[in-house]
């Protein structure tokens, strides 16, 4: 019964969002409601998330929006964009590719986050101030001078009791309803019984949903690919975090290859009916696990009640004024922001910011996909550039306790190269430039005690400055545990270095070396 009745709860906050965001697509309030119920029930059915709610999301909207500003009237292209944007989810499922969202830096997430919550509220300003709304967000920002000078009151009033009544109800009776929908119902009657002169919700078809048609211009297939990739790829980590959100209150596990080919399902059927692509819902999701949720039952049967509340209420959805919607988004675009972040900037290191603040402009005002991507490369490139700082390279007669009295290293027989730290492709050359400069001595120790791993390309520029060391008539030693000895002999190593010259210690090479010089003396 409790998955019953918090299905119920996620549906009556499902309701407004769905609508809202079916409206900010282009598509109308009937598409988003249509993704809500397709989505949420299939996503539910097939998931590997037992309580997450699905539905159009933020982030999910926006994409969709480009996609359906690039196509216009072309409603055929659109739904076939949204087909195949679930069957390449179902396809990541397939691969496995699920468990890879978590190797995403948090940085990168939280600017991407950040600037999905931009979008959403820069893209309402113009309908809080009663014009219509814009495809982009540089046309948004444009317009809005000329959306000020001609505003009309009624409408931003509208936007700011919404606002006022999300975020001042009580807590008791937001348990009991939730605000946005208190603000949807209150504010839609005052609108209507004082004929506020704002814009309205087109109607709503009433009645059960039909096939929609698809599609196919081989001149557009190139931006259809790559949308429907980009709106699989972005659904696949709005839906994963969300599952993790989950996890953390639920104390479960989730399936994240399952939950891919869940919402892919729920994407492709929702496709075939007209609906908006979505994904893991956070907010819904969280309301329908502290509502007493513990199974996929609590998603099927929201996604029940919203196809009731479609059968029934329709008509009276085509009242809702378009202000109200936009004060609902706006505050959704609030929430979105990763506030832990943000409240942290003055202590957090520079690297993090920085990756953070591109990865939002990115968002903001070029694409996504592409702001993530460059998200985790620039981290990439940064973690490189802190494991190069971490390496330690030490070349000296290199006295020890072990050796204090052995005067070798004090006469040029023998030069000592400790070195700390990771060994690998990022840090060869800084390593190497100083092994190169060795020629004053007849034989050098290559200390890799204290290296913390060391990748192919550090094997083999090792090998080369082996032998560039042998063409001076250097002797050169390796120190090396047995596990890297091996792992060096398979290598190859042994082509430039005698076998006999790796040793475990550092002591070692050197008692080696003293058996040679007294054995040349006598």
């Amino acid at each position: 019964m409790n998955n019953i009745l918090s299905g119920l709860t996620a549906s009556i906050i499902a309701l407004p969002l769905a609508i809202a965001f079916g409206i900010s697509s282009g598509l109308g309030a009937s598409a988003g409601i249509y993704g809500a119920i397709f989505l949420g029930f299939f996503a539910s059915l097939f998931g590997g998330t037992k309580t997450q709610i699905s539905g159009p999301t933020g982030p999910m909207t926006v994409i969709s929006a480009t996609v359906i500003a690039a196509f216009g009237a072309n409603l055929p292209l659109i739904f076939t964009t949204f087909l195949l944007a679930g069957l390449f989810q179902v396809a990541l499922g397939l691969l496995r590719v699920g468990k890879f969202v978590r190797f995403i830096p948090y940085p990168v997430i939280s600017g991407f986050m950040n600037g999905i919550g931009m979008i959403i509220i820069l893209l309402q300003i113009n309908v809080a101030l009663g014009q219509n709304a814009k495809s982009s967000i540089l046309e948004a920002l444009i317009s809005i001078p000329q959306a000020l000078a001609s505003v009309n009151l009624q409408a931003l009033l509208l936007t700011l009791v919404t606002l006022a009544i999300i975020y001042l109800v009580p807590k008791k009776l937001t348990s009991i309803l939730p605000s946005p929908l208190i603000a949807l119902v209150l504010l839609s009657v005052i609108a209507y019984l004082f004929h506020l002169d704002v814009s309205y919700v087109s109607d709503i078809p009433t009645g059960l949903p039909t096939f929609v048609e698809f599609g196919f211009d081989m001149a557009s297939m190139s931006f259809v690919l790559i949308s429907a990739l980009t709106l699989a790829l972005l659904g696949t980590i709005d839906s994963l975090l969300t599952s993790l959100v989950a996890d953390s209150l639920t104390k479960d596990k989730h399936d994240s290859n399952k939950e891919l080919i869940g919402q892919g399902i729920g994407n492709a059927i929702a496709s075939v009916f007209g609906g908006l692509p979505g994904a893991g819902a956070t907010m819904r999701t969280v309301t329908n696990i502290k509502s007493g949720a513990t199974s996929k039952i609590s998603g099927m049967f929201h996604s029940v009640f919203l196809l009731l509340i479609l059968l029934v209420f329709a008509p009276l959805a085509s009242k809702i004024p378009m202000p109200v919607l936009a004060g609902i988004l706006i505050k959704v675009g609030f929430d979105i922001f990763d506030y832990k972040m943000l409240k942290q900037l003055k202590i957090l290191p520079k690297y993090d910011i920085s990756v953070m603040m591109i990865v939002f402009v990115l968002t903001v005002f070029v694409d996504l996909i592409v702001a993530v991507g460059v998200g985790v490369v620039l981290s990439s490139f940064l973690i490189i550039h802190r494991l190069i700082q971490e390496t330690e390279v030490d070349i000296s007669g290199g006295e020890t306790e072990e050796n204090k009295d052995d005067r070798m290293v004090k006469d040029g027989i023998v030069r000592i190269v400790n070195i700390k730290g990771p060994f690998f492709f990022g840090s060869t050359s800084y390593i190497l430039d100083r092994v190169d400069k060795i020629y004053d001595v007849k034989n050098v120790v290559l200390d890799c005690s204290l290296v913390s791993f060391m990748d192919l390309s550090a094997i083999y520029a090792l090998s080369e400055s082996i032998e560039k060391l042998k063409s001076s008539g250097i002797e050169v030693y390796i120190v090396a545990d047995d596990t890297r000895k091996e792992k060096l002999i398979k290598l190859g190593i042994g082509e430039f270095v005698n076998i006999q010259n790796i040793n475990d210690t550092q002591l070692g090479a050197l008692r080696r070396i003293k058996e040679k010089e007294l054995a040349s003396l006598a």
